[in-house]
């Protein structure tokens, strides 16, 4: 399923993106988008048969916004240098464990809703992820089998970042990951029935038109798996938490000089096959 919220920001109802591209109406079988709805298997079965039965009347997309797919996030968990060719290009050892950082829930917002250069900011730059959606309270998960049962679904998320922020201010990396509207999610949460392999999954992204990054979830270091599994080891992942998975080569950071870090005015798009696109523009703070 295609799972999504659309509406004004805090006011979104839950919607469902049919096999014919149709958008379904959900608030008549359930109230939101959330955690306690992906750890509810009777729901998410009420939601599917009433979309098989042709129950679920049409919502007028024209001018509808779509918030996040998802509500009340618990924490944003991410993992950093996660693809061979990204590592390469900032001139980083692949780790030898997984690099893991947060950004707070709040960051997250729709996929066509403005993003915010913040004030002061020279160096912010883009990254398209792969965003993994808990579905069921994980702890210290065993095996690749048992963390890929507690994956509700798939998103596109856009790891807006501050370099100088992150880099060149001190301390971790929290600083320039956490500006205001710093994590675009959406359009949909496509529930991981329909995602057979993440590790084959396409992730492009643009600048003002221009093809930045072109790459596929199959050169992750560490794939969805081993990143479910290994962050169970640390802390509980609660359904409803997001990982963000690492992004491939092509951020501006990793560019010739002058690097071509974002500017008000510009526009980013992004996708990964499957689960959707997304646009921003950006805007000063």
């Amino acid at each position: 399923m295609k799972l999504l919220r659309v509406g004004t920001a805090g006011a979104e109802r839950p919607a469902l993106l049919d096999a014919e591209g149709v958008l379904r109406d959900l608030s008549g079988v359930v109230s939101d988008i959330d955690g306690a709805l992906l750890a509810d298997d009777a729901a998410l079965g009420r939601i599917r048969s009433a979309a098989e039965a042709g129950e679920l009347p049409a919502l007028d997309a024209t001018g509808l916004r779509v918030g996040p797919p998802l509500a009340r996030i618990g924490k944003v968990v991410c993992i950093g240098l996660n693809y061979h060719d990204h590592a390469t290009e900032t001139g980083a050892e692949p780790p030898a464990e997984p690099v893991i950082f947060f950004k707070a829930a709040d960051t997250v917002v729709g996929p066509y809703d403005t993003v915010l250069v913040p004030r002061g900011s020279e160096k912010t730059d883009w990254e398209v992820e792969l965003a993994v959606v808990i579905g069921r309270t994980a702890r210290y998960l065993g095996s690749h089998e048992e963390a890929l049962a507690h994956v509700a679904g798939y998103a596109v998320a856009h790891d807006v970042s501050e370099r100088a922020f992150q880099i060149e201010r001190g301390g971790t990396w929290d600083k320039g990951k956490n500006c205001e509207t710093f994590n675009p999610l959406g359009p949909w949460l496509v529930t991981a029935d329909e995602v057979p392999d993440p590790q084959q999954l396409s992730l492009k992204l643009w600048v003002n038109g221009e093809l930045k990054q072109d790459g596929n979830t199959a050169d992750q270091i560490f794939p969805v798996a081993e990143v479910v599994r290994y962050v169970s080891q640390f802390m509980t992942l609660y359904p409803g938490d997001v990982i963000n998975t690492g992004t491939p080569a092509g951020v501006a950071m990793g560019q010739p000089e002058p690097k071509p870090f974002l500017r008000a005015g510009d526009v980013v798009e992004l996708e990964i096959g499957g689960l959707g696109r997304q646009r921003q523009e950006l805007k000063d703070a």
